[in-house]
């Protein structure tokens, strides 16, 4: 790092207590630490590796095991005799017995083997005043991944770190479903009831969740029958849900009686057979209509077994499995489910794709050992037939939970369904708002979605996203002049604008957002929306970029001064309240520091907000490139605006290319262009247009200096998009 860079970030560092994590790596075989007594070297593979004992650091890991599998081939390692710096984990250079720990007071194993070295090191800080932990080598190490998590904590004095608790939640999909040969018999069973009293042993309160449906009772052969006798035997011993009575696929109906119809005989079969009904859980086969959202689901959960939790393994993505996440959607909570690496198929060990090797590295430090590790709270999914033949589930999580034991001091525990998904949103409450990703772009969402491909070319191409009062519902009015181009069906609730992405609509799923766009033909192939409230609305540029990832922006800018006053007369126009009682200075120039009415406080920021415009494009630009947003000056649109709309026919591509000099018209009266219909104008309605008086000089002023900084950025902004600077823009700062 340049020294510079380097000495503020130190400087930051010793300011606020804010600790270090660094990784290095020796120049040839030996190099020396920049103003640390501390050298760094490079070695060959290590034999072991284990835990200080008396390393402060250590928090989830649990020093008195030797690691020998899977070590790097070259190890990077520290040296140093400053009392500031002590290891946290040793590397051994000598092959070492895995019950031959150093105790806390040795600094290396027994003679005659030479000392061990230090892969991770703690600085207390006494050199620079800084914390620091130094990572040797890479995360691919799995020890080391735990290593960074304890070290987090550390330096953030546990600021950074989960509590020690890991929930878990072993659902066993898909009871009484299964081919002959591949289904549990009596033995399984008892196998199941053992291996869950052996599990409770580690997970406090664990019961295995058993996902039933019901058609299939009986359907495997004699032994197979017994089976299935046995698990309805020692129904009490388990948690049980619903998982569709004769695993039917939900989004392959959009007949929501009939999915009721199905739960109920699953429900009443239940009942029959005395399996409890109560858990208020629920799992889709092949997590059909969960994510993508099927409205017949979960009406029909709801209404027959209200359901309160579900799981998927879809949402938002498969892949990558660290990034999956929940969600509530009508008030059912769905949790990210995982894969343990067992699937309906993997029902002998020998035939494991990978081998016995393969199968064990996952829970001996590899993927389902850090899926544990990282989250706090997890739902794996299992079948009926890792339960039967090898009892390959049986195998995997009674190995997994001893090496938990065995390498930290992670409590593992079970709960119901509905207090585990309580206990997940307490974690993760920034997930309760679901986020819809445009369904199309993922193979596996397609095959679980209800519509098809199709669907998707409604979605519209652009957006214009506003802000209010910069000449957004002209821009509308003249872009629906073009044969080809279509605007969304206009609401009873919000006229011309669909506000899907920026409030309570939202929540209504992305198949009432497809309905309010015409289905592509020969006459409609450009479908757009105008919903002004877009532009400076914090969430709405995530959510358009996930449904919308491809689709084009379009902005109007004008004075924000002007703006704002106009968006003030509005609100009185419409009679507004607190618009009428105050004036337009008054609602500008409030603020708390004056005491205030919080409603006046809200309205001041509703009218100067939108105008903040660098802000909101810079939040915009996060989420799109800049090719896809177009920004038009707003005085340009009133005063040329068949100009405007043929840069933006070059900017969608729309085509064919339509000349708008011919199909609008200045209208004196008005003030400003309208269509030309028939050979006469047709202007928007008396809304729009209006006069007002002029802006007081106070109010100006004030807004002049309130937005001056805004302006400059959007300036820098502008240049750095390569936009011309708009006169307005260029006025504003020369009267200031």
């Amino acid at each position: 790092m340049d020294h510079w860079y380097r000495t503020i970030l130190d400087k930051y560092c010793r300011h606020y207590g804010v600790g270090m994590v660094l990784f290095g790596s020796a120049v040839g075989n030996v190099s020396q630490l920049a103003q640390l007594p501390v050298v760094v070297r490079r070695g060959a593979q290590a034999k072991a590796v284990y835990l200080n004992t008396r390393s402060e650091v250590l928090r989830i890991l649990r020093p008195g095991q030797v690691l020998t599998d899977g070590l790097p081939e070259v190890t990077t390692y520290f040296e140093s005799n400053h009392s500031s710096f002590e290891p946290i984990s040793f590397a051994s250079f000598d092959p070492l017995p895995s019950n031959d720990v150093p105790s806390s007071d040795a600094d290396s194993p027994p003679a005659p083997r030479a000392a061990p070295v230090w892969p991770v090191l703690l600085d207390y800080g006494l050199c620079d005043g800084i914390q620091k932990v130094f990572f040797g080598d890479d995360l691919n190490l799995w020890l080391n991944k735990l290593i960074l998590l304890d070290a987090v904590s550390f330096l953030t004095r546990t600021r950074m770190s989960f509590p020690l608790e890991r929930y878990l939640m072993i659902d066993i999909d898909d009871i009484f479903v299964g081919e002959i040969g591949t289904r549990m018999k009596v033995d399984d069973v008892m196998a199941l009831l053992d291996s869950q009293k052996m599990l409770s042993q580690y997970i406090d309160g664990f019961r295995y969740n058993l996902g039933f449906s019901g058609k299939f009772y009986h359907y495997g052969d004699e032994a197979e029958d017994q089976g299935d006798d046995a698990l309805i035997e020692h129904r009490d011993q388990f948690w049980w849900f619903d998982h569709a009575f004769d695993h039917m696929q939900p989004h392959s109906t959009l007949n929501a009686s009939l999915l009721i119809t199905q739960m109920k005989r699953n429900y009443n079969f239940a009942k029959e057979h005395g399996i409890p009904v109560n858990s208020e859980y629920a799992v889709a086969p092949h997590h059909s209509g969960v994510y993508p959202v099927h409205e017949p689901l979960y009406e029909a959960w709801k209404r027959v077994w209200s359901v309160k939790v579900t799981s998927t393994e879809e949402y938002p993505h498969l892949r990558p499995a660290r990034r999956r996440a929940g969600f509530i959607y009508r008030n059912i909570m769905v949790l990210p489910r995982q894969t343990c690496g067992l699937f309906t198929h993997t029902i002998f060990l020998d035939k494991y794709p990978g081998g016995k090797e393969r199968l064990d590295q996952s829970f001996f430090g590899g993927e389902l050992f850090q899926t544990i590790a990282f989250n706090p709270v997890n739902i794996f999914m299992t079948h009926l037939s890792n339960y039967g033949n090898d009892r390959l589930g049986i195998y995997t999580f009674s190995n997994v939970v001893r090496f938990v034991a065995a390498w930290t001091h992670l409590r593992l525990k079970a709960v119901p369904p509905v207090a585990l998904a309580k206990k997940y949103f307490e974690f993760f409450p920034e997930e309760k708002d679901p986020i819809w990703v445009n369904p199309c772009l993922d193979k596996r969402h397609l095959d679980i979605w209800s519509k098809n491909e199709s669907y998707c070319e409604r979605l519209p191409k652009f957006v214009i996203i506003g802000p209010q009062k910069t000449g957004t519902t002209a821009l509308y009015t003249f872009l629906n002049l073009h044969p080809l181009v279509h605007s969304s069906f206009k609401s009873q609730e919000t006229f011309e604008e669909v506000q899907f992405f920026s409030g309570g609509r939202y929540y209504r799923g992305l198949d009432w957002y497809l309905d309010m766009f015409p289905w592509p033909n020969e006459t409609v192939k450009y479908q757009f929306e105008k919903s002004a409230n877009y532009f400076d609305n914090e969430l709405v540029p995530r959510r358009v970029a996930a449904l919308l990832p491809r689709a084009k922006l379009v902005t109007i800018l004008l004075s924000p001064s002007q703006r704002a006053y106009s968006w003030y007369q509005h609100m009185r126009a419409h009679e507004e309240p607190m618009s009428l009682n105050y004036s337009f200075y008054e609602v500008v120039a409030a603020s708390e520091q004056t005491g205030a009415d919080p409603t006046l406080l809200d309205l001041r920021n509703r009218c100067l907000g939108p105008g903040m415009y660098a802000l909101h494009l810079e939040r915009w630009l996060s989420f799109f490139p800049s090719n896809q947003l177009l920004i038009i000056d707003g005085n340009e649109l009133r005063s040329n605006p068949a100009a405007v709309l043929n840069r933006l026919q070059r900017f969608l591509k729309t085509k064919p290319y339509l000349d708008y000099s011919k199909l609008l018209k200045f209208d004196p009266k008005k003030g400003f262009f309208c269509q030309v219909t028939h050979g006469s104008t047709q202007c928007l309605g008396r809304s729009k247009g209006r006069k007002y008086p002029s802006m007081d000089e106070p109010s100006a002023n004030y807004l002049r200096e309130f937005y001056k900084k805004h302006n400059v950025q959007l300036i820098k902004l502008l240049n750095r998009l390569g936009y011309q600077i708009p006169e307005w823009l260029e006025s504003e700062l020369v009267a200031n």
